[in-house]
C-alpha cells in the first residue's frame, strides 16, 4: 500500500466488478478550474483520442458481458463520462447507447447513467436519453455566484443559465424519469445556505455534495484559523436539511448517518469499490479521481482489447479498494469512526513517500462532520420534495427505474433502518428491513411491483433494439403517454417478462410475427385504454392471445387484425370476424381470462398464456368450465383461510399475487407448487381441493416471489461464494441463495402452523410448527456462519432470526399457558 501500485498480481483474485465508467469523449466545452481531468497532476488526456471509437465501445461492452456472465452478475452499472459526453452529439450518443443496450441487456441487467455539465442538453437529446433509459446527473455548484466561481467557459463566461436550462428540461413530466440528480462540488467560500436553497429549487431526486479533490501534497484551501471548514460548511447544510425534514436524499449525509456503513458512495464507508474506468482508447483505468495524485496514477497498462475484466480487477490499485478495513492505514484502522468514513475517498489519501497509506487529507473534517451529524436532533419527519419523487405517470415504455437482471440471480444495494418516517417514499433499505420480518405491507409490495415493472420495461426496450421500430412499438409508446395505466396493467402481467426473456435469449433467426410480442401487448393496452386502433396481431398455435384479456381460437391462419372501437374490439382472421364487447355473450372460440372471486383483490386463473410454462413443472392444459370454477372456489376459500390464520400474510397476497397457474396433475406428487423468478405476481399449484392445504402453498410460494423481487433490488448473497450448505428439507447441498429462499418461505409456513397450533386438538399442527421452526432456525444459523452473505444480507438474516426467536418465545409461552 505504501507507494504507487505495481503490476497486476496474477495470483490475486479480485471481486467481481459491476460498475464501469466509459470516457466516451475526452474533451470538454467548459474550462472548470477544479476539474481533476485537465487541471491536476495527470495529463494523460492530451494523448488520448478525442472520442471513443465504435469498435472500442463494442469491445468494452463485450468485456462487461463476459465478466457478468462468468460471475453471474444480475446487473451492471455503466456511466457515460468525459470530458463532456454530450459532445458526441445525438448521432454519436445514439450509436454508443444502442451498442451497449444490444450487447449487454440480453445477458444481464443494465443501469445506464450519464454525468454532464448540461450545457448542450436539449429536447432531442432528452428524448434520446429517455428512449434508452439513461439517468442523467447534472453538475451544478449552487446559485450563479457559486457556480461561476469554477464552472466557466474558457473565455470566462458563465455556464449557469445553460445548466439551469438543462435541469428545467429534466423536470418536465416526459423527461422527469431521466433526472438522476445534481452533483455539487463544495467550495467553503460560497454561502452554504444559498447553495442549499439553489439546489433544492431545481427539485432533484438526489443531491451529491462532493469534497474538492485534493491530496496531502496539494491540500484543499482552508481559511486561516479554521481547522475544519469543510465540516463546518457541510454541517450547516446538514442542520438545515434535517430541520426541513430531509426533503431530498443527500448521499453524503445518508452514508455518514448513525448505523450506516457508507454504502451508496465511494467517498466514505468500507464497502468494496467495484469500479473500473474505460478511457477513450480502451485502456482500463482505476477510479478516475486518482488523476489528482500524480501523472499516470490511474493507469493499469491493460485494455479492453487484450485483457478481461478479471485481470483488471486483480490490479493492486483496484484490489486494495475492495479490502475494506484491511486496506486502510494503521491510523484509520484504530479510529472509532472508521466504519462510517472508511478512510475517506481513496485519492484523497495520497502523499509522496507513503503513497496511499495515510488518512484522508479531509480526516479532521470527516470526523467533525460525523460528530455534527450525531449531535443534530432528528428534526421533522422526512418528506419527499414537491416534485422530486416518481413522475406523475409511469415512465415511457423503455424506461427502467431500478435496473436488474431478467435472470434468476440477485442484484445490488445496501442497508438502513426499518420503516421510513411517515411521508417519505420507502427506499430499498427500509424495504429489506420490512420484508425480513416475513411480511410486507402495501407500500413494500407496491415498491416490489414497480421495480418488476421497470425490469419488464427495460427488457421491452432491449427487444425493441433487437427487433427495430414498428407500428406496434409506436402505438405502445403513444399509449404510454396518453393512457399509462392501461400500458402498466398489460406490462405488469406476470408472463410478459418471461416472454421477453425467452426471445432475447434465443432471437428467431428470421424474426416474424411469432417472434415479436409487441403487437399483442399494444393491442391489449389499446383495449384497456378504449383507444381506437388497428393492430396486426400474430396467431400462435392456432390462437390470438391478448395478455390480461383472453384467448381467441383462430385455426388455419397465421395473421389476424384486431380493431379497437367504442364498446369493445373485433378480430378478423381467415375471412371470419369475432366481436368482443363488455356485457355481451362472448363469441365462439373466445375464452376471456377467468378470475377467482377473491374478496378485496383480483386473481386470474392463467391457463391460456403459453408463456406460463416457465416453472420447471408441466402446466395443465386449458381447464374446462367446471374445473376452472372449482379452482376459483377453492382459491377464494384458501384466501379466506390465509386471512384467518395469518392476516399479515393474507394482506401481502392481496397486495401482490395476481395470477395462479394450474399445474398438470401428478399422482406421485400431488402437493406441488412453484414460483418463477421472472414471473412476479404469479404462482403455480397442482390440483388441490382442500383450502387449508392450498393456503399453505400460496403463502409459501408468495414468500419466494417476494424474496426474488427483493433480490432484484438488494444484494443479500455474495454471488461469487462457493459455499454450499446442507438443509433439512433437501438431500443435496444448496448454495446460499437457495438456503435463504427456503428459510424465508419456511419462516412464513412456521407462522401458519403456529397459528393453527392454537386450536384444540392441534397436535399435528404443533408438530409441523416445531419442524418448520427448527428447519428455519438451523438454516439461518448456517447462513450466518457460512460467510456467503453480504453485509446487507447478514442484517436481513439476523432480522429474520430475531423474528423467528420472537415467535418461538411466544409459542413456548403459549404452550406453557396451555399446559403442553
Amino acid at each position: 500500500m505504501a507507494g504507487r501500485h505495481g503490476a497486476t498480481d496474477p495470483g490475486v483474485s479480485g471481486r467481481p466488478i459491476s460498475q464501469y465508467v466509459l470516457k466516451v469523449h475526452s474533451r470538454c466545452d467548459l474550462s472548470c478550474d477544479h476539474c481533476y481531468v485537465y487541471q491536476e497532476a495527470d495529463q494523460t488526456w492530451r494523448t488520448r483520442p478525442v472520442r471513443m471509437a465504435p469498435e472500442t465501445v463494442r469491445a468494452a461492452a463485450l468485456r462487461i458481458v463476459e465478466h457478468a456472465r462468468a460471475h453471474r452478475l444480475p446487473v451492471v452499472h455503466v456511466v457515460l463520462h468525459g470530458g463532456e459526453p454530450l459532445l458526441l452529439g445525438a448521432d454519436g450518443l445514439r450509436q454508443v447507447l444502442a451498442e451497449l443496450r444490444a450487447t449487454i441487456t440480453p445477458w444481464t441487467g443494465l443501469d445506464l447513467r450519464m454525468q454532464t455539465n448540461g450545457v448542450l442538453l436539449d429536447e432531442e437529446l432528452c428524448r434520446l436519453l429517455a428512449a434508452y433509459d439513461v439517468r442523467v446527473g447534472v453538475s451544478l455548484d449552487g446559485h450563479r455566484a457559486a457556480n461561476d466561481r469554477h464552472r466557466r467557459f474558457a473565455h470566462g463566461g458563465t455556464s449557469h443559465p445553460q445548466a439551469r436550462r438543462a435541469l428545467a428540461l429534466l423536470r418536465r413530466p416526459e423527461f422527469r424519469g431521466s433526472y438522476a440528480g445534481i452533483l455539487c462540488t463544495v467550495d467553503v467560500r460560497n454561502d452554504p445556505d444559498r447553495v442549499y436553497a439553489a439546489l433544492l429549487a431545481e427539485e432533484p431526486p438526489r443531491i451529491d455534495l462532493l469534497l474538492p479533490h485534493a491530496t496531502w501534497d496539494r491540500p484543499p484551501w482552508r481559511p486561516p484559523g479554521t481547522p475544519t471548514p469543510y465540516a463546518d460548511w457541510l454541517g450547516r447544510i446538514h442542520r438545515r436539511w434535517v430541520a426541513d425534514g430531509r426533503p431530498v436524499p443527500i448521499r453524503l449525509f445518508d452514508a455518514l448517518a448513525p448505523g450506516a456503513t457508507g454504502g451508496g458512495t465511494e467517498a466514505v464507508g468500507l464497502a468494496p469499490a467495484d469500479l473500473l474506468v474505460v478511457e477513450t482508447d480502451g485502456s482500463w483505468e482505476q477510479v478516475d479521481s486518482l488523476k489528482v495524485a500524480f501523472h499516470g496514477a490511474a493507469g493499469t497498462d491493460l485494455d479492453v482489447f487484450g485483457h478481461p475484466v478479471d485481470e483488471a480487477a486483480r490490479h493492486p490499485g483496484v484490489a486494495v479498494r475492495q479490502e475494506g478495513l484491511a486496506g486502510l492505514c494503521a491510523t484509520c484502522r484504530a479510529c472509532p469512526v472508521v466504519a462510517r468514513c472508511g478512510g475517506g475517498l481513496y485519492p484523497h489519501r495520497w502523499r509522496s513517500g507513503s503513497g496511499f497509506d495515510n488518512p484522508s487529507v479531509y480526516c479532521s473534517d470527516l470526523r467533525a462532520l460525523i460528530a455534527t451529524i450525531d449531535a443534530t436532533p432528528p428534526g421533522a419527519a422526512a418528506r419527499p420534495p414537491q416534485r422530486a419523487g416518481a413522475p406523475a405517470k409511469p415512465p415511457a415504455v423503455p424506461r427502467q427505474r431500478e435496473p436488474a437482471s431478467h435472470r434468476p440471480e440477485a442484484a445490488p444495494r445496501r442497508q438502513s433502518a426499518a420503516t421510513p418516517p411517515v411521508g417519505e417514499p420507502m427506499g430499498t433499505d427500509a424495504l429489506a428491513d420490512e420484508l425480513a420480518t416475513g411480511h410486507g405491507g402495501p407500500e413494500a409490495l407496491d415498491l416490489l411491483a414497480r421495480t418488476q415493472l421497470a425490469i419488464t420495461r427495460a427488457l421491452l426496450a432491449s427487444w425493441r433494439d433487437v427487433a427495430g421500430d414498428s407500428a406496434a412499438w409506436r402505438l405502445l409508446t403513444d399509449l404510454d403517454a396518453t393512457a399509462p395505466e392501461a400500458v402498466a396493467t398489460v406490462l405488469a402481467h406476470p408472463f410478459v417478462r418471461p416472454a421477453l426473456v425467452r426471445r432475447l435469449d434465443r432471437p428467431a433467426p428470421t424474426g416474424g410475427p411469432d417472434a415479436d410480442p409487441l403487437p399483442a401487448l399494444a393491442a391489449a393496452a389499446a383495449v384497456h385504454a378504449g383507444v381506437e386502433a388497428a393492430v396486426a396481431v400474430p396467431v400462435r398455435a392456432g390462437a390470438v392471445l391478448l395478455p390480461t384479456l383472453g384467448r381467441l381460437s383462430v385455426p388455419g391462419t397465421k395473421d389476424a387484425l384486431l380493431t379497437v372501437a367504442a364498446g369493445g374490439f373485433r378480430i378478423r382472421a381467415g375471412g371470419q370476424e369475432w366481436r368482443v364487447s363488455p356485457g355481451v355473450a362472448p363469441p365462439p372460440g373466445w375464452q376471456p381470462t377467468r378470475r377467482a372471486p377473491v374478496t378485496g383483490t383480483t386473481v386470474d386463473i392463467e391457463d391460456t398464456d403459453p408463456e406460463r410454462d416457465c416453472y420447471g413443472e408441466p402446466v395443465a392444459s386449458q381447464l374446462d368450465g367446471a374445473a376452472a370454477g372449482a379452482l376459483a372456489r377453492t382459491l377464494a376459500a384458501a384466501w379466506r383461510v390465509a386471512h384467518r390464520d395469518v392476516p399479515a400474510h393474507g394482506r401481502t397476497l392481496d397486495a401482490g399475487l395476481r395470477a395462479v397457474v394450474p399445474l398438470a396433475p401428478d399422482p406421485t406428487a400431488p402437493l406441488r407448487s412453484a414460483t418463477a423468478r421472472q414471473a412476479f405476481g404469479a404462482v403455480a399449484v397442482a390440483p388441490v381441493t382442500d383450502p387449508e392445504t392450498l393456503a399453505v402453498l400460496l403463502v409459501h410460494e408468495w414468500q419466494h416471489a417476494k424474496l426474488g423481487a427483493l433480490l432484484d433490488l438488494v444484494d443479500l448473497v455474495d454471488s461469487a461464494s462457493p459455499v454450499l450448505t446442507r438443509v433439512a428439507w433437501r438431500t443435496d447441498p444448496r448454495p446460499a441463495e437457495g438456503v435463504l429462499q427456503g428459510a424465508y418461505a419456511h419462516l412464513a409456513v412456521t407462522e401458519v402452523w403456529r397459528a393453527r397450533a392454537r386450536r384444540p386438538d392441534a397436535d399435528v399442527a404443533r408438530r409441523h410448527a416445531a419442524r418448520y421452526r427448527d428447519w428455519t432456525r438451523d438454516a439461518l444459523d448456517a447462513l450466518l456462519a457460512g460467510g456467503a452473505l453480504t453485509g446487507t444480507g447478514e442484517r436481513f438474516v439476523r432480522r429474520m432470526r430475531d423474528t423467528l426467536e420472537d415467535r418461538m418465545r411466544d409459542t413456548v409461552e403459549e404452550s406453557r399457558a396451555g399446559g403442553d
